[in-house]
């Protein structure tokens, strides 16, 4: 079926010189069209243009038409980093945060992903689809389009392999895009934990072969970081995912000053994230390079931890992406305009450069950019119609109410 949205306020996001990702002040730049339409045939933009423009001798009986007086179109936000399978909430250890403890202190007596990892070997595979089920529905109504979901609660051969398959599902389930990641080294069992070397090469010799051979990850993942895994191990990790064409996507420097930012770069990682402790060599390491520097506000902020400095780093000239880390320990929300918000208020990042982080820069760092994140013909429909604003300030400033009124994901209402 065709769709026409017609009498648009506003398109935001325009492209008609597609970009891969936008950096340093041209993130701040943000191309808009008033007073439009937008036409979708299949599953593509086919069209739009000014109302003044639009050509009605080309509609017939199976155009569907969408009437968006006073609202605005988007393309939908791409979540690139999440953690959204997973078999129960950790509301407990939420408390425990309240009381003081820290993120390693719960780490190191074997809670935050060993807990997750402990439930998810005695859940079936039945009841993650379905609890992930849900949290995809609610993202989609928060207006996102794609997602990216790791593995990593696992932390044994059969239960990450247990974790994908679900992924796949998923996949097969849902209209969002899903990328999927191998994420073996989240943390160190604790039966391994005077024996790290000998984890790492389970990942390496065991898992990883398995993993490739039933095609089950787009991407490899690596907790480079204070407590975690090392330079060297994630070194090894990238290499070995490289081999079957798993390009590499790390946690890192979200504890400390790990060298996981550097281990990214040298090995063409498509994105680091987290970023909390980035200083001018992590900077001077991401300019130039093929890396997407993402940024997790709600892991900050629920974690009570220093704010990553994208100030700087989008002076110096670095892109920046945006993703939420949806997962029970540390960030249990997937609702990117809350993200987008808190990116203005806590990272004072310009509307405008939030909404190129949540959306082609994201798109980047899920490889996805010549697909989805923007308005341009023949790329795919995934698009949210809102509510009547009166700006695109609007949409940040005003947190904590769900601003999306329609989506279409594929060229189909949803």
């Amino acid at each position: 079926m065709d769709l026409l949205i017609e009498n648009i306020k506003k398109i935001v996001q325009v492209e008609n010189d597609p970009k891969q990702k936008v950096c340093g002040k041209a993130m701040a730049e943000l191309e808009t069209l008033d007073n439009a339409w937008l036409k979708i045939k299949d599953d593509k933009i086919e069209a739009f243009g000014k109302m003044k423009d639009l050509d009605r001798n080309g509609l017939n009986d199976r155009t569907q038409i969408i009437e968006a007086t006073g609202k605005m179109v988007f393309p939908s936000f791409v979540d690139s980093h999440t953690h959204l399978v997973y078999p129960i909430s950790r509301e407990i250890e939420y408390i425990d945060k309240i009381k003081g403890l820290s993120y390693e202190q719960i780490a190191a007596r074997g809670g935050g992903i060993l807990n997750s990892a402990k439930k998810m070997q005695e859940v079936s595979e039945e009841e993650l689809i379905e609890s992930a089920m849900n949290r995809l529905e609610e993202i989609i109504r928060y207006g996102t389009g794609a997602v990216e979901i790791k593995s990593g609660y696992g932390l044994t051969t059969e239960t990450e392999l247990k974790m994908l398959r679900v992924i796949r599902k998923l996949k097969e389930l849902s209209p969002l895009t899903i990328k999927a990641t191998f994420l073996g080294a989240h943390s160190i069992p604790m039966k391994y934990r005077n024996h790290q070397k000998a984890y790492v090469d389970l990942v390496i010799n065991e898992m990883l072969p398995k993993v490739a051979e039933e095609g089950l990850a787009d991407h490899i993942d690596v907790f480079c970081d204070k407590g975690f895994f090392t330079v060297e191990d994630t070194e090894r990790l990238l290499e070995a995912g490289h081999k079957y064409g798993l390009r590499g996507k790390i946690h890192a420097n979200e504890l400390d000053y790990s060298g996981g930012i550097q281990a990214g770069v040298k090995h063409h990682a498509l994105s680091v994230d987290h970023l909390e402790y980035t200083g001018e060599e992590e900077i001077k390491a991401l300019l130039g390079s093929d890396t997407m520097p993402t940024i997790l506000p709600g892991a900050a902020f629920f974690l009570n931890m220093p704010y990553a400095p994208v100030r700087k780093m989008i002076d110096a000239g670095l892109p920046v992406a945006l993703a939420s880390d949806f997962n029970p320990g540390s960030s249990p929300s997937g609702n990117m305009q809350l993200i987008v918000s808190m990116a203005c208020i806590l990272y004072k990042m310009l509307p405008d450069e939030a909404i190129n982080a949540a959306t082609i820069n994201s798109a980047y760092a899920m490889d996805l950019s010549h697909q989805l994140s923007s308005i341009v013909k023949g790329k795919k429909a995934n698009l949210f119609i809102t509510e009547p604003i009166p700006t695109v300030e609007y949409f940040p400033y005003y947190y904590g109410t769900n601003k999306v009124e329609t989506v279409i994901l594929n060229g189909e209402v949803i």
